[in-house]
């Protein structure tokens, strides 16, 4: 966890997101969260982002002249990015499992509550990723009409609890839900969590929820 406020960049085309999200942050982080630019365009939010350094570049999908996701890949290529959480509309969002896939840190969605942005940035910040459970259910949709995989040798490695820890996990359930969902403590599901990132090469959970629906984990109506 960052010792000093957390650098906070806001990417939207409209500027009345911009600085209703501003006003979130300001009003709800206490001074733990600082917004240090804004951007109005894709392209306008890399070369923003190069600049400021932000930690933390919570950034619109769909904008003019570069869209997010492009953005998201540009700077994702930089040696030292900042965190990415993606605003989308996930209803009419078609990029969504390539910017999963992409190494993203997360999403929210654009008709949640404005006061999850705060929770959202903390989450990331801290080395941790955000899928809003509303974005979990359209990656199960969009894997639903695939047949189901073959298991991948890495998934043999893991024990029949790291197994249950990653199906919860990829379910959309936090380290305390799911040591209440098998009766662990939470420092224990860390320590599984933690494991199996390692033993299947994942670098957060949003890579863990792509892998687990690849590999057949989870599936729609399951």
């Amino acid at each position: 966890m960052l010792s000093r406020p957390v650098k906070l960049m806001i990417a939207d085309d409209q500027a009345m997101i911009r600085a209703g999200l501003r006003l979130v942050v300001e009003a709800g982080a206490a001074g733990t969260i600082t917004v240090v630019g804004e951007a109005g365009d894709g392209q306008e939010a890399v070369s923003s982002a190069r600049r400021l350094r932000p930690d933390v570049l919570v950034m619109d999908i769909a904008m003019p002249r570069l869209d997010g996701l492009s953005a998201a890949r540009q700077l994702l290529a930089d040696p030292q990015p900042p965190k990415i959480v993606l605003l989308t509309m996930f209803d009419t969002d078609e990029h969504l499992h390539a910017a999963l896939r992409l190494g993203v840190s997360g999403f929210l969605l654009k008709v949640s509550p404005p006061e999850q942005l705060v929770d959202a940035v903390r989450i990331v910040a801290a080395g941790d990723a955000l899928i809003d459970p509303a974005v979990t259910t359209r990656v199960i949709a969009s894997f639903a009409a695939h047949p189901v995989p073959d298991p991948t040798p890495e998934l043999e490695t893991l024990t029949a609890r790291e197994r249950e820890v990653l199906e919860l996990l990829v379910r959309g359930l936090s380290n305390a839900e799911i040591g209440g969902r098998l009766h662990l403590g939470e420092a224990t599901v860390r320590t599984h969590v933690s494991r199996i990132f390692q033993k299947l090469g994942l670098r957060d959970r949003v890579q863990a929820v792509v892998y687990g629906y690849e590999a057949g984990i989870v599936r729609r109506g399951e």
